[in-house]
């Protein structure tokens, strides 16, 4: 069976919304070290190989909005869809204290492989998604974990990450605000600022509203909280873009 990089839901769903999960998968193709990174299962199942959760609540999210949703299928430790070409974190070979076997040695013919039969037909799909109107929105949904080794646990429940573009964070922020059991990140618990990313790429250069929404994933272990948080974010972005006039 051929490999597929990506999985489009709601291809055909008419709103502007357009939700995105870059870091959908732990999947490691074949042609990539016979399928196996070198880590044990147990780090495969880590936040450092995905993000656990987010495939589930962007899924159900975009179905909530009416709107089609894109995800990765290959591990960000194969490639990271969410960083530049030319990001020297791309193709990762350390994370949170583990060595990356199979990337350890991968030089510029793997990369290009790799950036070719992963990473640019996700870009290539996402972006005809992104253009099929004029007036897209782009969430995009990913996952943190409560505490890095060696780190001090992270209070956030959801963070919002966003670069120059606020129209759509700035009110989301104000509406998180008022939920009183919701400790909200204001790009936390990492910042937005990151070229060459996906909103980037995506949304940022073609003047396209968007979010990052990071949910931390230990919120978002099984099938009824991811739910849970995307019935819950779904009004909660509709009332922020009404808001902004966007």
């Amino acid at each position: 069976m051929r490999f597929e990089p990506y999985h489009i839901d709601g291809a055909d769903r008419p709103s502007r919304w357009l939700v995105t999960c870059d870091h959908a998968a732990n999947t490691v193709p074949d042609f990539v070290n016979g399928g196996d990174l070198g880590l044990p299962p147990a780090d495969m199942a880590r936040h450092i190989a995905y993000d656990p959760g987010a495939r589930g609540v962007a899924q159900a999210l975009a179905k909530a909005l009416d709107g089609p949703m894109i995800a990765s299928n290959f591990s960000r430790l194969v490639i990271d869809p969410n960083r530049g070409e030319d990001d020297p974190t791309l193709l990762m070979k350390l994370y949170d204290g583990s060595i990356i076997p199979a990337n350890r040695h991968a030089g510029p013919e793997e990369r290009k492989e790799r950036l070719d039969r992963l990473y640019r037909p996700y870009h290539a799909a996402l972006a005809e998604l992104a253009a099929r109107r004029d007036d897209t929105i782009i969430v995009s949904i990913h996952s943190f974990t409560k505490q890095l080794r060696g780190r001090l646990p992270r209070p956030w429940h959801v963070g919002i990450l966003y670069a120059s573009d606020t129209r759509l964070t700035r009110p989301l922020l104000a509406r998180l605000a008022q939920e009183e059991d919701i400790c909200t990140g204001d790009n936390e618990p990492y910042t937005g600022q990151l070229p060459g990313d996906a909103i980037d790429r995506h949304a940022l250069r073609h003047n396209r509203p968007n979010a990052l929404i990071e949910l931390r994933n230990d919120l978002i272990s099984n099938h009824e909280d991811q739910i849970h948080w995307a019935q819950r974010l779904a009004p909660m972005l509709q009332e922020a873009a009404q808001s902004a006039g966007i």
